[in-house]
């Protein structure tokens, strides 16, 4: 094993071109051997000055060889010892379509110790701009803000975890600007379209139940086909959430768990809803309350909820929403009721009651328009009295 020099320990010499060159030990190879970060400069003053800032860059560093590694190696490794750890399939899913599709293509052929924050913010500004895999109708690539953020997130995990294995110094996803998240505007039914939809929904008897259970409880699409009659408690009346089933690509889906411990939770039902699973459960032929039509063996993919869930919306000249503002359409529903925050809250899953008030502040905003007429009016009659 080669003696072991200190990391920090440095060295000038003249070159033949005439330049001067630096360098500094910033770790060592499995053999003992120094692992050195080289600078050059036209003049031994110049070289000096950078060298006591690589000194200060490198202070107290202990490199393995490993920082000779390019970014996209170091990711494989890091996705290994991700799955190794247990993470959720989904999770993983996740952070291999952000690395292949947003990080690989940018900065994956360069060393992982020469990346820089700046060459992180550049490309967080160009996925931003033109990230997207697959263009908009319009022709435009920009990126989501919020699917920038999830780059960010991976990435920063994934250098946070090379700092501690002592591949970089530092982590250089500290100190980029991220863009603002602007959230998908949601679009519920209002009272009349939903008693449109329920009208709807009795000519489809196959699918009723599911869509039904949706607007009475709030539940996510991945939730709702994941239920088990198992979950179910007539006793309480109330049924429990706690597994999904997501799509996957080429029609199929994955069976997991919620994906926050927010998501565990139990669902008071309302009378109507009790009643229809009631019914339901006396001819069940599956352990899923929504089993596939062909294969009761298996819960109904929610491709197949979201194709009949369109067809619906078309069939009956209903707005084209997405699936997940029936979930929305109950929430606001729920509002408009008067439910209390916090129980609504608990009711969606959310992680606090101030997220639940922000994502429906426009029903709130309603309501005290409502009520201002209301009073509004009561002033007007009073007035009218007195006179």
């Amino acid at each position: 094993m080669g003696k072991r020099r200190p990391s920090g320990d440095g060295m000038v010499r003249k070159r033949d071109d005439g330049r001067w060159e630096g360098r500094i030990v910033i770790g060592h190879k499995e053999n003992g051997l120094p692992i050195y970060k080289s600078v050059l400069s036209k003049s031994q003053k110049e070289l000096t000055a950078k060298l006591n800032q690589l000194k200060e860059t490198y202070k107290g560093a202990d490199l393995t060889e490993d920082c000779y590694m390019t970014l996209s190696e170091w990711l494989d490794r890091w996705m290994d010892i991700m799955i190794g750890l247990s993470a959720r399939e989904s999770t993983i899913l996740n952070y291999r379509k952000y690395i292949k599709n947003h990080i690989v293509p940018y900065l994956g052929d360069k060393k992982i110790s020469l990346i820089t924050t700046s060459d992180i913010q550049k490309m967080y500004t160009k996925l931003k701009n033109e990230g997207r895999v697959h263009p908009k109708p319009d022709g435009s690539k920009e990126l989501a803000g919020a699917t920038v953020r999830s780059v960010h997130a991976v990435l920063h995990e994934a250098m946070e975890m090379a700092v501690s294995q002592r591949i970089i110094i530092r982590n250089p996803t500290v100190g980029t600007v991220l863009p603002k998240v602007v959230p998908k505007p949601i679009n519920p039914f209002n009272t009349e379209q939903l008693d449109k939809f329920l009208s709807a929904i009795q000519n489809e008897p196959e699918w009723h139940d599911l869509f039904y259970m949706e607007v009475t409880t709030g539940l996510r699409r991945s939730e709702v086909c994941g239920l088990k009659w198992s979950d179910f408690d007539a006793d309480s009346e109330s049924i429990k959430v706690s597994r999904t089933v997501t799509p996957a690509p080429h029609g199929l889906f994955r069976i997991g768990d919620t994906k926050t411990q927010n998501g565990m939770r139990t669902v008071i039902l309302v009378p109507s809803t009790l009643e229809m699973l009631k019914e339901r459960e006396k001819s069940a032929v599956s352990q899923w309350i929504f089993p596939n039509f062909f294969l009761p063996e298996l819960p109904i993919n929610p491709h197949s909820a979201y194709a009949k869930f369109k067809s619906i919306l078309k069939k009956y000249g209903l707005p084209d929403i997405r699936f997940h503002d029936l979930r929305h359409t109950f929430a606001t529903q729920a509002v408009f009721t008067g439910i209390n925050p916090k129980v609504l809250s608990d009711i969606l899953g959310h992680a606090d009651a101030s997220f639940t008030l922000d994502r429906y502040a426009h029903v709130t905003a309603d309501m005290q328009e409502k009520a201002s007429e209301i009073v509004g009016g009561i002033m007007t009659d009073i007035l009218k009295e007195v006179d």
